[in-house]
């Protein structure tokens, strides 16, 4: 079966040895990630989004030696998870059947939880054709603290970080904050933003009062009117939501057209869909938390505007820069593609990110070190001219809280292999 699986692997093109331990980093050697994600349903414009930003940086870091020291190919391998758990096993399967030793996922904690455990126990069982899950957006806590595991290596800030941002911002700048609502997606990740935000607004700011809490089905609501009218209802002033893609888009739509004013703090306000949903809606109301923005400058910038010339879309999961940086690096180093080596030089490594300077990636969880920025809806200018979905307005920078200040401490007692 083993023979088999390898011979198969070889003929799909994947030019690592799947042998144990024989894996040699060379230039030209092709190292195959499978992206697994929605395709299709709802959540699908985000998929499609985030595969032709692995696929366009994939090109960049293949044919640029500054960028990629190991000198090796990237290739994406995509596969539509329809954002289901049980799906998203079934692709995984499929790509260890194609040879692959790389995965990558991020929409849906629920899959990612999946998957962190399904990696575990593969790698576990077959030594020497080990997995690594590289997590691009998936932020619930847990994964680097009580469900930490070695081979599991997160590259967005998590909810908690987030919004220790937020709240920290809250505090700062946000006097008028008086009443607060929560409206989340209904699994691990809406529910964690609920809990830390009641959590550390008692802390910070405990005048605000939480006037109302609600948690609805992922990917299913399609007319958010009702919600809107609670919150309304509620005299709620400000909206705390950790709500993505449709869900955050339909629901702007419905606060728009239900006429409610007041201040949303959010995780994903520059994701498919959500500016249009906007338009010139919302301007210094609007804020979200995140580890990059749509006005970066510098190389990020220069990126950021080829990607939209190309596609005519915009590039928001910039972990896929980091990923593929982190990668590199730690390929250079183990001057290796073998998992086991890498896994072992991504631990506790400093490195550039392409993005804002140097990031690292902590041993203790494998949580990624960086800084955070808190950015507003407004209309674009020259100062900040990005402008998602030619919607004339842009997500402005009004804070950073640099790395040491968005870090949050680590329960994880990581078992590492022996």
């Amino acid at each position: 079966m083993h023979f088999t699986r390898r011979m198969f692997g070889l003929t799909v093109g994947a030019s690592m040895a799947l042998s144990a331990g024989v894996a040699f980093a060379q230039k030209g050697e092709t190292v195959k990630i499978a992206w697994i994600d929605p395709l299709t349903g709802l959540m699908a414009p985000v998929g499609q989004n985030q595969v032709k930003s692995f696929q366009f940086f994939a090109e960049k870091f293949s044919n640029d030696p500054k960028l990629n020291p190991a000198g090796v190919k990237f290739e994406v391998i995509p596969i539509d998870n329809k954002l289901s758990p049980t799906e998203s096993l079934n692709a995984l399967k499929a790509a260890i059947d194609q040879g692959v030793r790389y995965i990558t996922q991020g929409n849906g904690s629920s899959v990612a939880g999946a998957l962190i455990d399904a990696v575990a126990k593969h790698n576990e069982r077959n030594p020497g054709k080990e997995i690594v899950f590289l997590n691009h957006s998936a932020v619930d806590p847990d994964f680097t603290n009580s469900k930490c595991n070695y081979w599991h290596f997160r590259f967005d800030a998590d909810t908690s970080m987030k919004m220790e941002a937020l709240t920290t911002f809250i505090k700062e700048a946000q006097p008028d904050v008086k009443k607060v609502y929560l409206l989340n997606q209904n699994y691990s990740h809406g529910q964690q933003v609920a809990r830390f935000a009641k959590e550390l607004l008692g802390q910070k700011r405990p005048d605000v009062q939480i006037v109302g809490e609600d948690l609805h089905p992922l990917a299913q609501v399609r007319d958010f009117a009702p919600y809107i009218a609670k919150i309304k209802a509620s005299g709620a002033d400000t909206v705390i939501t950790g709500n993505w893609g449709s869900d955050l888009s339909l629901l702007m739509k419905a606060a728009t057209e239900g006429g409610f004013n007041g201040k949303f703090f959010t995780y994903y306000t520059g994701v498919s869909g959500t500016p249009t949903a906007l338009g010139s809606n919302g301007a210094g109301r609007i804020f979200q938390a995140s580890y990059s923005h749509y006005n970066m400058g510098g190389q990020a910038q220069l990126w950021a505007d080829e990607f939209k010339k190309k596609f005519n879309d915009d590039f928001y999961t910039s972990s896929v820069i980091r990923i593929y940086s982190i990668l590199s690096t730690a390929m250079a180093k183990a001057k290796s593609t073998d998992p086991v080596k890498v896994a072992a030089a991504m631990e506790g490594l400093k490195f550039n990110g392409q993005i804002n300077g140097e990031v690292e990636m902590r041993k203790a969880d494998h949580q990624l070190q960086q800084p955070l920025y808190i950015v507003v809806w407004q209309k674009a200018d020259a100062k900040f001219p990005y402008s998602p979905e030619n919607t004339g307005m842009t997500l402005a920078p009004v804070k950073e809280y640099p790395a040491y200040v968005s870090s949050t401490p680590t329960s994880c007692q990581m078992k590492r292999p022996s």
